[in-house]
């Protein structure tokens, strides 16, 4: 959507907007710069004002950074209940997110930031959106993100379960929790009798847990993902490990034609809304792709063959989903629990006491479940 705009220094400007959040065009901007007071930068963006930078781009990050602070002097209210809690905590995210997203940049037709001091974001900016059209747009959180997610895809995330570094592109969810690939590395694979193993890895994401299968042996794998951009990031990591005659990534859709002996998911396990396509692979509503998964199982399952769920049990910790609801579920779809292997997080935040859902998270337990027809 195109937006032309002039500020109230009556400087006429022309860009296409640009929000991965679906976040609406500004309606009212103003210009703003190395004079300006982060207390009026923060009261003006909460007031729904959008801040267009002018000034250098190294203050504009520290603008960024005060503004951030204001928005958490505010405390989370916590809720009688952890649902309500988590709910509460998503609304302030939401606030701050909206917030912050009122400082916006501009970005030429080749993708330049025509600012003091501002870095070459042109790589970064193609890998995300693609081949530059006409100027562009958006909030400076955004770009920070998409600059962050350039660094990930050249350095790479170590996979020690792969011996190997997967590539992570912009609004894929890398693998930087390891629990969920090792529960797939260490899980005993299905008896076959002998003859050649096939698996398909649903919502596969950066590739990885295909890549996993295929180290561990099984022949043929299919890997599926519904968003083109996790589509494209798999078929780089695939090829980069030299799997490309073992590993086919298809798509859009969560099953492919067929069935298989192994079929591995790993679905989103918050059930409800995300705020970006990077969210996609941990909030999912209603727990649609864990429904479909469950439903479509059993006419895919080659006889003797096993579906892996790999799932967080934190929904259940914030009242969100119950365990006797996933059990029912499993039921319901005619499939039956062969065993279950559990792990504890190892991420940061799960010992953070700081974080309003801190006891939830330290309460968290990802498993496989072991699921047979």
């Amino acid at each position: 959507m195109s937006t032309d705009h002039r500020t109230e220094t009556s400087t006429p400007f022309s860009a296409q907007w640009h929000s991965e959040s679906a976040t609406p065009p500004p309606g009212r901007v103003i210009e703003a710069d190395d004079r300006m007071k982060a207390d009026t930068a923060y009261r003006l963006a909460c007031e729904g004002t959008a801040l267009l930078w002018r000034g250098d781009f190294h203050n504009a990050r520290q603008l960024l950074q005060a503004m951030r602070r204001r928005c958490d002097r505010k405390p989370v209210r916590h809720g009688a209940d952890s649902a309500e809690s988590f709910h509460l905590h998503r609304r302030a995210r939401g606030h701050r997110a909206r917030v912050l997203g009122r400082l916006i940049v501009l970005l030429d037709n080749d993708y330049r930031v025509n600012l003091r001091r501002a870095p070459d974001v042109r790589a970064a900016c193609i890998e995300a959106y693609g081949p530059p059209a006409q100027p562009m747009a958006l909030a400076l959180t955004e770009l920070l993100g998409v600059m962050g997610a350039h660094r990930w895809r050249v350095t790479g995330v170590a996979v020690p379960a792969l011996g190997a570094r997967i590539h992570p592109h912009y609004g894929v969810f890398s693998p930087v929790r390891g629990e969920y690939v090792d529960l797939v590395a260490r899980a005993p694979l299905p008896e076959l009798g002998g003859r050649r193993r096939t698996a398909f890895d649903l919502g596969t994401g950066t590739g990885v847990l295909a890549a996993v299968l295929a180290r561990r042996g099984i022949e043929h794998i299919v890997a599926t993902d519904i968003s083109p951009r996790a589509l494209a990031c798999a078929r780089e990591n695939i090829g980069r490990l030299d799997y490309n005659r073992r590993i086919e990534v298809t798509g859009p859709w969560l099953f492919p034609d067929g069935s298989a002996d192994l079929i591995v998911c790993n679905p989103p396990w918050i059930p409800a809304r995300p705020t970006s396509a990077v969210e996609q692979g941990v909030y999912d509503p209603d727990g649609a792709m864990l429904r479909d998964f469950l439903a479509g199982l059993t006419t895919h399952l080659e006889p003797g063959g096993e579906g892996w769920l790999v799932l967080s049990d934190l929904a259940e910790h914030l009242g969100l989903r119950t365990r006797e609801d996933l059990l029912s579920r499993i039921r319901t779809a005619g499939l039956h629990v062969v065993d279950r292997i559990d792990t504890r997080p190892r991420h940061p935040r799960a010992s953070d006491t700081t974080d309003p859902l801190h006891v939830a998270r330290a309460a968290e337990v990802t498993s496989l479940w072991r699921l047979t027809g």
